[in-house]
């Protein structure tokens, strides 16, 4: 008989996830990993897809086409919790169960987003720059405490920025539509949160509605004093407006994690600007996030295919 296959594309899994390959093996899949290093192309993606039951994903792009080419799919389990890489109309269409992983990762985001608030707050990336390059300058910086952070999403990882936060003396509001006004959070419109933030950090999934949520218009919102930080989803960003801001004082400068497309080109004008701070997506990659989401999204793609 042959034996039913699971495509598995997020790196991680070659990285630490020899246990949960095993599981699956052991359970008697065929099990396909991604272990070249880098991301598929879309093509070889496609072609992997074709007659799998069940893929575990990364950031591959999953759109009508390769939905509607891949027979046998059951089940998606993604590798994190966006999910703006799936064509989630179509997946419903054709009967595709797909499964998000929440929570696993949500210290190491939220201890990732309070490192960029210290980095911005004390200028460190530029300070330690200069001492490379033989400087000794003394800048000053500002303090956290009691400084105010607005929270824009409040589920798992925003929750955690606010427990990280408030236990180092910060003042915690919120803005999350889908929260419940009664939650322990003072929750605040999205203009008063921008208004009165001293910190504005993104932890919301990117969705049609929401798209550059951050813009010409929000940012103007904003204290001149105050700093923007993105780990979510590069598109919640209107990255020309936040040029425009950084570059003329409407804001005093921002720390992202995510970009709208990942890498950015070479001659990126953002990163010519010393107010402006670019990870490479690195919110979620610890051993402790990837191993803790390694189990979930096996769990999740076992709950489906083992039930049907």
């Amino acid at each position: 008989m042959k034996m039913k296959k699971i495509l598995i594309t997020p790196r991680s899994f070659s990285r630490y996830g020899e246990h949960a390959v095993e599981l699956l093996r052991n359970k008697g899949y065929e099990v396909i990993v991604n272990n070249t290093g880098k991301q598929h192309s879309y093509e070889r993606f496609c072609e992997l897809a074709s007659d799998v039951e069940g893929i575990i994903l990364g950031v591959d792009q999953v759109d009508s086409n390769m939905l509607e080419n891949s027979k046998q799919l059951k089940v998606i389990s993604r590798f994190g919790v966006g999910v703006d890489n799936i064509d989630l109309e179509k997946a419903k269409e054709l009967g595709i169960e797909v499964k998000r992983a929440i929570g696993p990762n949500a210290t190491s985001v939220a201890e990732l987003t309070m490192g960029l608030f210290f980095t911005l707050a004390r200028d460190i990336y530029s300070n330690i720059r200069e001492v490379k390059e033989g400087q000794w300058n003394k800048t000053s910086g500002m303090e956290l405490l009691n400084r105010t952070v607005g929270i824009v999403g409040l589920g798992a990882i925003g929750r955690e920025v606010a427990r990280i936060a408030r236990g180092i003396g910060m003042n915690v509001i919120a803005y999350d539509p889908f929260v419940d006004k009664e939650c322990d959070v003072e929750m605040k419109t999205f203009e008063e949160l921008m208004e009165e933030s001293d910190f504005v950090t993104l932890h919301m999934p990117l969705t049609h509605e929401n798209k550059h949520i951050v813009n010409k218009q929000t940012l103007s919102l904003m204290k001149p004093s105050a700093f923007l930080v993105n780990t979510a989803r590069g598109d919640l960003v209107n990255e020309e407006d936040l040029y425009q801001a950084l570059t003329n004082g409407v804001i005093a400068g921002a720390a992202e994690d995510v970009f709208s497309v990942e890498p950015p080109a070479k001659d990126e004008k953002l990163l010519q600007l010393d107010n402006f701070l670019l990870c490479a997506h690195i919110a979620s990659l610890t051993k402790n996030a990837e191993i803790n989401t390694i189990n979930l999204t096996v769990s999740n793609l076992l709950e489906i295919l083992e039930n049907n």
